[in-house]
């Protein structure tokens, strides 16, 4: 089969599906690699690099769908509502589509691509669990945008991060407070850390305790219980307004005590849980930061504007969007090793594997034969089920 990798189009959006380093272990799968010209070049991957690995390389957009097998992408029509609609005519029935596309995002989309014939796999529904662990892509750009968080803060922040004693005197070290310890929220201790920041985090899942202590921060408990505070995926669940309420009136001294807040707490499906009130901003030190990694999904800071930095009371508020995409080299080579160990379970013998006793395949699988087919997005959008087929 051919995989087609397509240049990125959404608005400086730099990464790319796959890597060169990628092309020899899906050759060995029986997969041949084309590359649309310049496809890498933003992420540091000219296309001699892709040449050099035996990929082939398509000067036009369209004669790459029209070759491809299989095409991966980092963002698809889907979570790419700016320019990806541009590719639905590009689409023919057979085609496989495998990236990011929002789910549970908007249906119109997905019933779009649905409507070309195109079978297509959503990576943000990879299940966490051991045997898909080297296709999370959700996880590897979580752990960028986490690293990342932590480097915008440093440079936006008035103060240095760790403590130095110098010949002027002790300089105290900053205090950095990520409120969300998942994937990006654990990046962002570990990387606060690094700098020598006293770093601490607060997460309703009573899990993260031990996660978070085992990376040196210090765990903020608060004294109230949520209720099924996380989901069988191991991702936070939605909690009612009043404990959201209590949780903010608690939380209001905590982020007052520091210069750094960094807030990643985001339910899939829903609007981003608010945390971090005006008031509470109003509270902090002037020249302190707050880094919005909800801020796609309304945000979790009272004052956040989606995709831009503002200064509200003396603090700086950064809600940029898609910071995985500023460090483009090592976030392609992640998502691609996850692409890559996706395509080798999916692909055998020449075929696409369909098999729906797979946890993978069945979680993943969002469109099929004229349909949007995922169960669980059936059931978030409220459509009828699906009658069985035989």
């Amino acid at each position: 089969m051919i995989v087609g990798v397509p240049r990125e189009t959404f608005p400086g959006e730099r990464r790319v599906a796959l890597v060169p380093s990628s092309i020899p272990t899906l050759a060995k799968g029986g997969l041949e690699v084309i590359v649309e010209a310049g496809a890498g070049a933003q992420a540091g991957y000219p296309d001699a690099e892709y040449a050099a690995k035996s990929a082939k390389i398509i000067p036009k957009r369209s004669d790459l769908f029209a070759a491809a097998d299989i095409l991966v992408q980092v963002l698809c029509y889907g979570s790419n509502d700016s320019t990806g609609q541009a590719d639905v005519p590009l689409f023919h029935r057979g085609h496989a589509l495998i990236g990011f596309l929002r789910p549970l995002g908007a249906l119109g989309p997905l019933q779009e691509i649905a409507g070309k014939g195109v079978t297509s796999f959503a990576v943000e529904l990879i299940p966490r669990s051991t045997r898909a662990q080297s296709m999370d892509a959700l996880s590897s750009m979580g752990t960028i945008c986490g690293y990342k968080a932590v480097l915008i803060a440093a440079d936006t922040l008035p103060r240095i991060f760790p403590m130095l004693t110098t010949a002027a005197g002790t300089i105290t070290p900053g205090r950095v407070l990520v409120i969300g310890a998942g994937v990006a929220g654990l990046q962002a201790i570990a990387t606060a850390r690094r700098l020598g920041a006293v770093t601490s985090a607060y997460d309703l899942r009573p899990a993260a305790k031990e996660q978070v202590q085992s990376l040196g921060g210090r765990f903020v408990e608060l004294p109230i219980e949520a209720k099924d505070a996380e989901d069988a995926s191991g991702y936070a669940k939605a909690q009612d307004e009043n404990f959201y309420r209590r949780q903010r009136e608690l939380l209001g001294k905590v982020v007052a005590e520091n210069d750094v807040v960094i807030t990643a707490a985001v339910i899939p499906g829903k609007k981003s849980p608010l945390l971090v009130t005006a008031d509470m901003v109003k509270g902090m030190a002037p020249g302190s930061v707050i880094v919005d990694l909800a801020a796609e999904r309304g945000g979790n800071c009272e004052l956040t504007r989606p995709g831009e930095e503002a200064v509200e009371h003396g603090v700086t508020i950064i809600g940029r969007f898609n910071l995985a995409s500023s460090v483009p080299y090592h976030a392609s080579q992640m998502y691609a090793r996850n692409i890559t160990a996706f395509l080798l379970h999916l692909v055998k013998d020449g075929t696409l594997r369909l098999d729906l006793n797979d946890e993978i395949i069945r979680e993943t699988l969002l469109t099929q034969d004229g349909e949007v087919v995922n169960k669980r997005v059936r059931e978030f959008f409220s459509l009828s089920a699906l009658t069985a087929r035989s």
